[in-house]
């Protein structure tokens, strides 16, 4: 709806922490108290296609920088320039790429917390992403949100 770190608004991208700890870090934007009501799932991710960026050794063979995943993206956009993030990620996703795992620059981050980001996903393989829900509890249409 609004874009982020690596889609521009009209991109979908679904956004995924490797951990319970990081994902609070990213929802709360390093703010403590922020958060709005949320709905915590954990998926089952079978997806090939995958760019590690998380190390010097992936960054150099995709020619990317950690200043080009760092950005100051939000700043960028506001005012009418093109994030260094956004132009890596059409780079990749016209590579064939479905998705990169990265770093989290969220505030309080710490450097072992990553982020999976799919630009690429759907019920099947090579790209199969499943909310795991063995108890049924998730809502099962728009209509259980009102």
């Amino acid at each position: 709806m609004h874009g982020g770190r690596f889609n521009p608004k009209g991109m979908p991208a679904l956004y995924l922490a490797l951990t319970l700890e990081g994902m609070f870090i990213e929802m709360g934007h390093g703010l403590a108290r922020r958060f709005e009501p949320l709905t915590v799932c954990t998926y089952d991710v079978d997806v090939d296609d995958i760019v590690d960026l998380t190390k010097d050794e992936g960054r150099s063979a995709n020619r990317v920088t950690l200043d080009d995943l760092a950005c100051a993206w939000a700043a960028d956009v506001a005012n009418k320039r093109e994030p260094a993030s956004w132009q890596l990620a059409r780079r990749q996703i016209a590579d064939g790429s479905a998705g990169l795992l990265v770093p989290s620059f969220a505030v309080g981050a710490r450097t072992d917390m990553l982020n999976l980001v799919l630009w690429k996903w759907g019920a099947n393989l090579p790209r199969r992403v499943e909310v795991h829900d063995p108890s049924g509890r998730l809502p099962k249409d728009q209509l259980s949100w009102r």
